[in-house]
């Protein structure tokens, strides 16, 4: 039997990418996703991107019963995390259903790769964990601030990992620290797919360009930056899957770097954009104006940073290699095509 890689939350959005990154690099990819913010009918979508769909179990992470039969039946040879609920605000509304679901969620999938012997681990981590630095560009070796629910939810989950390692030394751990992934796949079969009224700004900019909603919120017009606005370091979601595709090709060549088993390192572009400015180089790929109207600051928004990338070049030999604009040019892409193959019901 084939060994495969368990990619968590694999139906969505850095899921779906990474999937095709995976595929690409020879590596076969099993889905287990419960689809509460993401559709199956992407496994199709994948199939016309790669030739062959990846499989896809439907279910939760939570569910201990089913990781049970799915380490018995299946040959895993390591797991991506990616299941876990992501928006800030909501965290803040609901830090249970974000703690059970993020941190819960992860100690029962460890405790099943435990029990089946299974212990190499790519962690879906945020730089949220940084909170607002003083400064920029942000280390892995800053401190953590969690500003809300979802970003403690990260940083509990970080620090499991590290005790699991320090206990089990066995565990091979890779932490992946996103800053804000954006854009699509240059085929514009798969992209980011919110439910609902989109949290993050990409997708909201794309539906307003599209006409779906009147006018783009720019949340917080006060913050200490140079425009006022808050600032973000946007990486290309191609650029965030071919750093899991490295993680997973040089584990071992970076545990005899680091001198153990386990790392952390930032994924970003290294620069930072204001909503402002983005706005603008959306506007630039897009043509035509986009209304736009001033809001009040989102509970837990922070001001935002940007990364210093140098480790994970080191380490890996990645770097991203999209533009701001080329992230804009495929979201809007993927914005059209979607209305086309699934509707915004």
């Amino acid at each position: 039997m084939t060994s495969s890689i368990l990619v968590t939350g694999g139906a969505g959005f850095i899921g779906s990418h990474t999937c095709v990154a995976l595929m690409e690099a020879g590596y076969t990819p099993l889905l287990l996703d419960n689809l509460c913010n993401s559709d199956a009918r992407v496994v199709d979508r994948l199939a016309r991107i790669t030739g062959q769909g990846p499989r896809l179990v439907t279910g939760d992470v939570r569910d201990a019963a089913l990781l049970e039969r799915l380490f018995a039946d299946e040959a895993i040879a390591g797991v991506i995390h990616f299941a876990g609920l992501k928006a800030v605000g909501d965290s803040v509304a609901q830090p249970l259903t974000y703690y059970d679901n993020n941190v819960f969620g992860t100690v029962t999938l460890l405790q099943a790769m435990k029990a089946a012997g299974v212990k190499t681990f790519i962690f879906s981590s945020s730089a949220t964990v940084y909170g607002d630095p003083e400064r920029s560009p942000i280390p892995e070796t800053a401190a953590y601030a969690p500003a809300n629910p979802y970003g403690q939810s990260k940083r509990m989950v970080e620090e499991i990992l590290v005790d699991l390692q320090r206990a089990e030394p066995d565990w091979r751990v890779a932490i992946l620290r996103y800053f804000n992934p954006v854009g699509a796949h240059e085929s514009g079969l798969i992209g980011e797919h919110p439910q609902g009224k989109p949290n993050n700004l990409m997708p909201f900019v794309c539906q307003v360009a599209v006409g779906l909603r009147d006018k783009l919120a720019v949340h917080g017009n006060d913050y200490p930056t140079p425009d006022g606005t808050g600032v973000r370091d946007y990486v290309h979601v191609w650029d965030v899957a071919q750093a899991h595709v490295r993680a997973v090709e040089r584990f071992d060549d970076v545990i005899g770097r680091v001198g153990q088993p386990s790392v952390i390192m930032n994924v970003g572009r290294g620069e930072g954009v204001s909503v402002r400015e983005l706005v603008t180089a959306f506007q630039g790929v897009f043509g035509k104006e986009v209304p736009v109207r001033e809001a009040p600051p989102r509970p837990g928004d922070a001001v935002g940073a940007y990364a210093n990338v140098d480790r994970i070049a080191d380490l890996v030999g990645w770097r991203a290699e999209h533009t701001i604009e080329e992230a804009i040019a495929s979201a809007l892409a993927w914005t059209e095509k979607r209305q086309e193959i699934l509707g915004y019901e």
